[in-house]
């Protein structure tokens, strides 16, 4: 038997390859399926079922790209009702991969269809669990995203129903079982993950809040309810389209690897329902980029912050990226259900510019510079989460977290100087991009951000302010 993690950081998410015999099982996979079936081939294997955990918020499954390429059947846990052809297995039920066999074990709370499965290699012995977002390491599911497609499935109802999965259905089980999570720290399925990405189930029953066994039901539900923030936007429509279906990914690349020229480029732009997206890293946007551009760079967590910052999932977007990183952007917005890319510029930002066309920039300044500059008059604002700026801040700073700028542009002065700063650089220019959108000139980006800051030794503090600039 080979089982295998397969780890994508900038969306904190775990697929498994299962082989044995001849035949594989795929966990959870990423809609780009192309290394999967890659990797069953190398094995000279054939990929027989895929298996979902649960109808996923956070990124649009491959599930049916992979049914559709392969013939594999598609799994889900009991009450799953897809709006296509798939199993929806009872608790207990046992499938053969080879000669392994993978256990059903219902695990509603996170969604009702939740599910883990249990693993037994080629001589029967137990081996792992898969578990979906039932149980991570160090924490376990949040129950309030489901709600946000069926209000009926209360965060307290599914809280509850969590409490017992994990209680009956997971507890019970060895020690020595590996935990097998879909997620990592940094995923907003759950709220303290730990960078670890795998663990055995002993340690977690020592070492993870959700399963201490004195807990009550109802302390259980307190602890897990508390310090929950928002869900991204763009989660309930990611649940949908893992439900009712999607575009193939080979159409939307074809759709998207449209390349424009500059005065192509600059006719679609003119179109009021047509975002300018820039993929490249902060720096170069900084340095010159196309007026009314939206910069989320590839290199970060890219889908999650397009997810959070543009609204509209079928939104048309033509981009702007380093040369030759034009399908992957285009790739890295379909896992999140973004599939309306209609081209890219031709040549990238260099070709817009030495056509002459206008272009903006954003100031930059060193932490070094804000030092030198930095007093109580001057106007800060800090863009990283509450939490991060609840436990150390600049003094004098004001909190307006990204997700939350475009509900905040009458806070901003506009006929003041302010400065901008995140924890490294990368949101605050995203922020900085949105601000430039939005007529706003008179700012400067702290390079590095709080990082760099904290070096510096500029006057920080740890308590809450207001979140309007007065």
């Amino acid at each position: 038997m080979k089982i295998e993690q397969i780890y994508t950081g900038c969306l904190s998410h775990a697929a498994y390859f299962l082989e044995s015999e001849g035949e594989v099982a795929i966990f959870d996979p990423l809609r780009d399926v192309d290394s999967y079936i890659s990797k069953a081939e190398a094995e000279h294997a054939k990929i027989k079922y895929v298996f979902e955990t649960h109808f996923h918020a956070d990124f649009v499954s491959g599930h049916l790209e992979l049914k559709d390429k392969t013939g594999a059947d598609i799994v889900f846990g009991p009450t799953a009702k897809p709006s296509y052809n798939a199993i929806a297995a009872n608790d207990g039920d046992v499938f053969y991969v080879g000669k392994c066999m993978v256990k059903v074990i219902h695990t509603p709370g996170h969604t009702m269809e939740s599910t883990t499965y249990l693993i037994f290699d080629e001589n029967g012995n137990q081996n792992s669990i898969i578990t979906g977002d039932t149980l991570f390491i160090g924490d376990v599911g949040r129950p309030d995203l489901a709600q946000h497609v069926n209000s009926e499935l209360t965060q307290d109802k599914l809280a509850r129903l969590l409490f017992h999965s994990l209680r009956e259905k997971i507890m019970p089980l060895d020690d020595h079982l590996i935990v097998y999570p879909n997620h990592g720290a940094g995923s907003a399925c759950g709220k303290m993950m730990s960078k670890e990405t795998t663990d055995t189930l002993g340690h977690q029953k020592e070492t993870n809040y959700a399963l201490r066994k004195d807990m009550t039901e109802d302390e259980f539900v307190s602890e897990l309810l508390s310090g929950l923030t928002d869900p991204p936007g763009y989660f309930p429509k990611n649940v949908l389209l893992n439900i009712n279906g999607y575009n193939h990914l080979d159409s939307i690349l074809i759709q998207g690897k449209n390349p424009l020229t500059v005065d192509d480029f600059l006719k679609m732009t003119e179109a009021d329902d047509v975002m300018i997206l820039d993929t490249r890293n902060a720096s170069a946007f900084a340095q010159g980029f196309i007026p009314g551009s939206l910069n989320v760079g590839l290199d970060g967590s890219f889908a999650t912050w397009v997810g959070e910052m543009i609204s509209d999932i079928n939104q048309k977007i033509i981009l702007v990226t380093d040369a030759g990183r034009e399908e992957e952007s285009i790739v890295r917005l379909s896992r999140v259900g973004y599939d309306n890319t209609i081209g890219y510029l031709k040549g990238g930002f260099d070709a817009w510019k030495n056509a002459g066309k206008n272009i903006e920039t954003v100031e930059r300044i060193s932490a070094e510079k804000f030092k030198e500059i930095y007093d109580d008059k001057i106007i800060i604002l800090d863009v990283r989460k509450n939490s991060e700026f609840e436990s150390e801040h600049v003094v004098n700073a004001i909190n307006i977290p990204l997700n939350k700028i475009n509900s905040h542009f009458d806070s901003f002065p506009k006929d003041k100087s302010f400065i901008v700063y995140c924890a490294g650089g990368y949101r605050s220019m995203i922020a900085a991009s949105i601000l430039k959108q939005n007529g706003f000139k008179d700012f400067a980006d702290v390079t590095g951000g709080f990082a760099d800051i904290r070096k510096n030794d500029l006057p920080r503090t740890a308590y809450s302010a207001p979140t309007t600039l007065l």
